[in-house]
């Protein structure tokens, strides 16, 4: 399983997370992520945003309304998964 290392931006804490699946959706990356690979860890949906040429960033989806709905593909894609939006 892939791990990605995110650093908070205002603590400096690394974060590590471990992709558990990734979608495209209208050209956008989407990345289901959580901390542990445990059955009830807390999961993040992230988006790839192009920064230039060769650089990406992932950012985590906070709109409301993006995130309800790419939940609900991930959950398509995982059968065996389901998710709680907080």
């Amino acid at each position: 399983m892939e791990k990605i290392v995110f650093t908070d931006p205002e603590s400096n804490e690394e974060i590590k997370l471990y992709v558990l699946e990734q979608t495209c959706i209208s050209n956008v990356t989407y990345l289901l992520a959580a901390e542990e690979e445990k059955e009830d860890s807390a999961a993040y949906i992230l988006k790839e945003i192009q920064t230039d040429e060769n650089d990406v960033i992932y950012s985590f989806v906070e709109d409301d309304v993006e995130l309800n709905a790419i939940s609900k593909v991930f959950a398509e894609m995982l059968d065996d998964v389901s998710f709680e939006c907080q």
